[in-house]
């Protein structure tokens, strides 16, 4: 799967640095991959859960955090919305979080 702005991934392992090996480990496999259907995704991650809006929700470090991707199986393209705590994600509407737009400025 193509990660559209990698910068998500550093920008977030900057904020949750405790995350660091879990999410780049996340990052690492999940390029490696095809997923043309959910059910093909879900085969290989199975805690993972979809919700409105083509976004999935993955587990990352156990469940410590939340991630949630959207993803366009027919571009095989995948866009990182959000990346939190579990608690901070109890706080957040997975279907509506808005990708924020500072991580285009966030330097590499």
């Amino acid at each position: 799967m193509n990660i559209v702005v990698k910068r998500a991934v550093l920008f977030y392992i900057d904020e949750y640095p405790i995350a660091r090996t879990a999410l780049l480990t996340w990052y690492n496999e999940f390029s490696k991959q095809e997923f043309h259907t959910f059910n093909e995704l879900k085969s290989v991650y199975g805690n993972a859960s979809i919700v409105a809006n083509n976004r999935v929700i993955f587990n990352i470090k156990g469940n410590d955090y939340r991630l949630i991707v959207a993803l366009n199986f027919k571009q095989l393209a995948a866009y990182i919305i959000w990346f939190g705590t579990h608690r901070e994600y109890d706080k957040i509407d997975a279907a509506s979080v808005k990708f924020d737009t500072a991580i285009l400025k966030y330097k590499l």
